[in-house]
């Protein structure tokens, strides 16, 4: 057996070099890290050389082992030494930076080390480490002069710690790519449909084409896009899986596909990743050794515990990471990122591949030309878009910290004024929108990263308005790098307060730019209309590959009726009386639970309580602000088809009970959806809508229409949930019957009646 792996990834599995970019910043963009390596190398000498390849090879219990890398120098010195130089740009002050910091940056140096004088018959060799401050090109060197006997043990030993992985994995792959190749279907025969966009997620990741997909409520998207892309593994097409999703209920229904393709033999790790503060063990979420026994000693432990669960688990849930995380005495969500990088299958929010604040790092260009994203209810992403790539500042952080540090740290103190003093000048001026970028709040910002970096890396336990105010600085001058013509500033003023935001507009690009490496990207959604506005925002081309696939289940199963009364702002009031009474009339005629949805909480409790005023003997149940997993799992839970009592339930439009939730059968029988699902009018839609005009879209159709009336169809898709599912839809709006909004209904809706009051 024979593994090839770069000397980078080899010594990152063995030392655990970080897992998500979160933290101290250990990491600058690229532009900024391949302009410092160039300018050092550009300082080297004549007979010195940059960029050097190097491979060599290891033979571990039968498995050969190929290694190589690219050494950043190789510097000949007067007396005909070496010098390995291996350079690390970072945006870390350099103040704090020992020879024992980076520990993984010294293992990659010495394996370079060890092949080049391996190859030239060299005794000993200088090991360079180079670190370069990005913004002040500041540098710091460490050297170590080491004997080929001494390279040669150290690489050894690493080597010993990686082959037990590669090993345990080597025929985990081989078990796993057999199974896959034997794996059928996992139910008797498809639904109408499912087939068909089964097999073009097949031909999207074969042709290496990314594909968007519309397929309607019901259809069975989850299984129709994993069991296509465990084939493709199982035909080596593939390696590795990475399913995205914006909700915890969409992640469970692909835990699901998962176990059930498990059970019927297929060899494969998946896990699934939960984010930090719901993980976290302690009652306290901190971080640092002197608080959290689960992080003192992590990186000693973590080898043999992601072996154990790998080696042990297929289905790696949450509750199974926690278990293997208590009985090794790791920290849970760092455990859960280690063990994603060798799983085959990753479930995850759509931040850790997208947000260029909150993503996994450790992945390589390398591996992800085997790598396909699978994208659940993908329309979602271009909201979560813009957010993942805006950022913002508030200024009171700044002031209280400027106070906070006068004494204790006057140089912290002045960093945090100037911030302040620059935020306040803004307000002066009241130009409260912006196109460009203003560089001098970056500086400024910078200057104050840093001194709260010197601060906070002393301080064990440190002030928590300061790490807050520290991360939304760093979070602010990484997006800056990313600024363009598709950004604006837009600043906010509430009394003495002032937010300054950078807001992106249009998200496309900056999507398109971080899945480029991968072999392929599905998305997929039953709302992705209309086609050329999703693939517009989510930085689709015309190579892309469309499948809009209907409905499987007969239309006449959804009776869909449109009652056209107006519920814009001004006329709520006046329609609010007869809008119940006709509810009560749909109600009184069909029995069942019914679920109704509102475009804003506001308008939902108007309702509310006149509703159950008129109607206090039916049973009702309604969404509030901020509700728990359990809270949320209870109001699911009271829709039962055996309920003695019919459910009337009151939630909100693009909530958490309007996508991905599963009623099936007698447990839903209706649902009503007031409005058109409108946005509420903002300073932020208003912008967007201004954005889009100015290129020549339809403004308003972008800001508001289109994101509104996805809602109302994630809404409607609650109903019909499998071919023996019937009920009621009523769509209560007058704009229902205007030809814009009319267009948006999809061809299983076409059919309605009107009943007017």
């Amino acid at each position: 057996m024979k593994i090839n792996i770069s000397v980078r990834s080899l010594v990152e599995y063995v030392f655990r070099s970080g897992s998500i970019e979160t933290g101290f910043r250990t990491a600058t963009t690229m532009t900024e890290g391949t302009k410092a390596h160039q300018k050092i190398q550009k300082t080297y000498g004549e007979n010195d050389q940059k960029e050097v390849y190097v491979q060599t090879e290891f033979l571990y219990e039968g498995i050969v082992i190929q290694v190589d890398g690219r050494c950043d120098g190789l510097l000949v010195q007067e007396d005909g030494s070496i010098v390995i130089d291996e350079i690390k740009s970072t945006a870390h002050s350099l103040d704090y930076m020992t020879e024992t910091s980076h520990p993984v940056h010294w293992a990659q140096a010495i394996f370079y080390g060890y092949i080049y004088a391996k190859d030239n018959d060299l005794n000993s060799v200088t090991i360079q480490l180079t670190y370069v401050q990005v913004h002040t090109e500041l540098q710091k060197q460490f050297q170590r002069i080491m004997s080929f006997d001494e390279l040669t043990s150290y690489v050894d030993e690493v080597v010993a710690t990686y082959g037990k992985y590669a090993k345990v994995r080597k025929i985990h792959l081989t078990k796993r790519n057999e199974t896959s190749k034997q794996l059928v279907f996992p139910f008797q025969e498809y639904r109408a449909g499912q087939r068909q966009l089964a097999g073009a997620v097949y031909k999207s990741i074969v042709d290496q084409k990314n594909l968007f997909a519309r397929a309607s409520t019901g259809i069975g998207k989850t299984i129709s896009t994993i069991f296509p892309t465990i084939k493709a593994i199982g035909e080596e097409h593939v390696e590795r899986i990475f399913y995205l999703t914006a909700r915890t209920i969409t992640r469970t229904a692909a835990e699901e596909a998962f176990e059930r393709l498990i059970d019927l033999g297929l060899h494969i790790n998946v896990v699934t990743l939960t984010a930090k503060d719901k993980i976290c063990f302690q009652e306290e979420m901190n971080c640092s050794k002197e608080h959290c026994p689960f992080s003192e000693g992590y990186y000693d432990r973590i080898n043999e515990a992601v072996l154990d669960i790998l080696t042990n688990e297929k289905l790696i849930t949450r509750t199974i990471i926690e278990a293997y995380a208590r009985k090794h005495s790791v920290c849970p969500f760092e455990y859960s990122l280690d063990v994603a990088y060798s799983a085959d299958v990753v479930i995850c929010d759509y931040n850790y591949i997208f947000d260029p604040k909150v993503s996994l790092k450790r992945l390589w260009d390398e591996q992800k030309k085997k790598t396909v994203l699978l994208i659940d209810e993908a329309h979602n992403l271009v909201d979560r878009g813009r957010e993942m790539f805006s950022s913002s500042i508030n200024k009171a952080s700044f002031l209280q910290i400027k106070r906070d540090y006068t004494k204790m740290n006057d140089t912290l103190s002045k960093a945090a004024k100037l911030v302040n003093d620059y935020l306040l000048s803004v307000k002066k001026k009241e130009t409260f929108q912006i196109k460009e970028l203003d560089e001098e709040v970056v500086q400024l910002l910078e200057t104050f990263i840093e001194e709260a970096e010197k601060v906070l890396i002393q301080q064990s336990d440190g002030n928590e308005i300061l790490l807050e105010t520290y991360f939304a600085a760093q979070s602010f001058v990484k997006i800056s790098k990313l600024y363009d013509e598709r950004f604006v500033t837009y600043v906010e003023v509430y009394k003495s307060e002032v937010t300054m935001k950078l807001f992106c507009l249009d998200p496309s690009e900056l999507l398109q730019k971080t899945r480029k490496s991968f072999r392929s990207t599905i998305f997929f959604s039953a709302t992705l209309t209309p086609t050329d506005y999703y693939q517009n925002l989510l930085g689709g081309n015309a190579e892309d590959y469309v499948i809009n696939i209907p409905s499987p289940f007969p239309r006449e199963n959804a009776e869909i009726m449109i009652q056209p009364l107006s519920t814009k702002y001004h006329d709520r009031e006046r329609t609010m009386g007869p809008m119940i009474q006709f509810m009560l009339e749909i109600l009184s005629k069909r029995g069942g639970n019914f679920l109704v949805f509102f475009p804003s909480y506001v308008y939902m409790k108007a309702v509310y309580e006149q509703f159950i005023e008129k109607a206090p003997n039916i049973r009702t149940i309604i969404q509030d602000v901020g509700m728990s997993e359990s809270e949320r799992e209870q109001f699911l839970e009271s829709f039962q088809a055996d309920n003695e009592e019919r459910l009337i339930g009151f939630a909100v439009l693009g909530g958490i009970f309007s996508e991905g939730v599963d009623l099936v059968g007698e447990r839903l029988q209706g649902v009503i959806i007031v409005g058109v699902g409108l946005p509420q009018i903002g300073v932020e839609r208003d912008i967007i809508k201004d954005y889009f005009q100015s290129i020549g879209k339809n403004g308003f159709d972008y800001a508001y229409v289109y994101p509104g009336m996805n809602k109302v169809l994630q809404a409607g898709g609650r109903l019909i949930r499998s071919d023996s599912d019937t009920g009621t839809i009523l769509l209560i709006d007058d704009r229902f019957l205007q030809r814009k909004y009319q267009s948006l209904l999809p061809l299983e809706w076409q059919h309605y009646i009107v009943r007017r009051t």
